[in-house]
């Protein structure tokens, strides 16, 4: 039985709190003041720890410097009343992994421990009708274009928002890339739940400016209800969390990635294959400048391809062949293979959304740049 410590002076919040665990099947500790919750962790070492901000004798940041400081392996969740941006940064960077606002709610208390704990079991809870019922997968394309958003009469028919797809399938809400797009997605998602909390889960195929820079506007994410999680995999010179967080320092943006409300958790990704839910993911790196990666969502109605940023093997290594002396045959049967393995990692999928950023008279020009064309 996993065990939890709540650290709450309110005896009240303290006892709605432990009340959410027990029904839960776990085993509760509960500390009235800092000093008695850092004695019963030290003596304890519980999985879990829900600590307040402001209680007598030791306050929540000095707890979670010490716990981190000595119980390495223990999970902080800092649960407090206060929402300012200080509070939040400030108990992150004391060692919290966890910033959640009262009152609390066992939605938000278990897609945190999810994230932080996933190792423990949870308590199978019966469906819903209308979760059972079986939902067809729907794909939205709320971003197409490339480099940078090009808005007008000229882009009237496919739009002219940067990278961003929405799938729905099996209980999840995905969105593949930030770009642009995700600014009226967030606005479209806003209207729909209403007063209700969002889960989200966003891929991120790689970190250049046209797949993430809608981040900052994404309405969701200004929500302290919403759960979002962020996969991607490590940039080339730094990773995924500094990226993201980069363009949205000052003086670029008037809120960092730190301050934003709603729960972000950002995943370094590790795996070529993972799953989001029920839905199974796939990726492959792409042939594109820096770390860049494709997916393929295979879900209960069928799968989906996206690879929005890949170059073709064949003409590129061609020239490159003849720029450095490299033997044109070998060089040739390099690109044959590259492109047999995206064509297996294509095949069978239902939908395929792929680069076709130049006609093929476009592409002879740019060979190189990690772009394809039409018919590549």
């Amino acid at each position: 039985m996993p065990r939890v410590l709540i650290i709450e002076d309110d005896a009240e919040s303290r006892r709605a709190m432990a009340g959410l665990f027990i029904r839960e099947d776990w085993n509760v500790l509960e500390a009235n003041d800092g000093d008695a919750g850092l004695e019963l962790a030290l003596h304890n070492r519980p999985e879990l720890i829900l600590c307040d901000l402001l209680m007598p004798k030791s306050n929540g940041f000095q707890v979670c410097r010490t716990i981190r400081e000595q119980l390495q392996p223990t999970k902080i969740i800092v649960v407090s009343g206060r929402d300012y941006g200080v509070d939040r940064t400030s108990a992150l960077q004391a060692g919290a992994d966890e910033y959640l606002l009262k009152p609390i709610t066992w939605e938000l208390l278990s897609s945190a421990i999810d994230r932080l704990l996933p190792e423990i079991p949870r308590r199978p809870k019966p469906k819903s009708a209308a979760e059972s019922e079986s939902i067809p997968a729907r794909i939205r394309l709320w971003g197409v274009r490339g480099s940078i958003p090009v808005p007008g009469k000229g882009t009237v028919r496919y739009g002219g928002n940067t990278s961003c797809v929405e799938v729905r399938a099996d209980g999840e809400i995905i969105i593949l890339d930030a770009g642009t797009g995700i600014r009226l997605l967030g606005l479209a998602l806003d209207k729909e739940f209403g007063a209700r909390s969002m889960k989200l889960t966003l891929l991120i195929t790689h970190t250049h400016w046209d797949h993430i820079q809608g981040l900052p506007f994404f309405s969701p994410a200004y929500n302290q209800k919403n759960l979002i999680r962020l996969l991607g995999y490590e940039g080339a010179r730094a990773g995924l969390a500094k990226i993201l967080a980069g363009q949205m320092e000052t003086p670029f943006f008037p809120v960092s990635l730190r301050e934003l409300p709603s729960h972000l958790a950002i995943e370094e990704l590790r795996e070529i294959e993972f799953p989001i839910g029920k839905v199974e993911v796939r990726s492959k790196f792409a042939n594109h400048p820096g770390i860049c990666a494709g997916y393929r969502l295979f879900t209960s109605s069928g799968s989906v391809a996206y690879f929005p940023d890949n170059e073709p093997y064949e003409l590129l290594k061609l020239q490159l062949a003849s720029r450095d002396g490299i033997n044109e045959e070998e060089a040739r049967d390099f690109a044959t293979a590259e492109r047999t393995k995206m064509i297996e990692f294509l095949q069978g999928c239902d939908v395929a959304i792929l680069d076709t950023q130049y006609t093929d008279e476009e592409y002879a020009q740019h060979i190189g740049w990690g772009h394809s064309s039409i018919s590549s």
